[in-house]
């Protein structure tokens, strides 16, 4: 698999979080900062997306909120 190697600095103390929360999830650094990065990203176009629709659609409103929880199965949805 191809790679794409980085330098990076930390403070030391978030160095030393991340070393312990990627040991507890049982993975390399570079794995668990690779899944965080993403899921950065991932929220980053979530967020993009959102803004462009309600640029032409307006803002999304409490009732259309509470459909998507049900819809998605979130804790608190209720299906009708």
């Amino acid at each position: 698999m191809k790679v794409d190697k980085l330098s990076i600095s930390l403070d030391p103390q978030l160095g030393d979080e991340v070393r312990v929360a990627a040991d507890r999830a049982g993975v390399s650094v570079s794995a668990w900062l690779a899944d965080a990065a993403a899921a950065r990203l991932r929220k980053q176009a979530l967020a993009d997306f959102l803004s462009g629709w309600q640029a032409r659609h307006g803002k999304i409103t409490a009732a259309e909120l509470a459909r998507a929880r049900v819809e998605l199965g979130y804790p608190g949805g209720k299906r009708r």
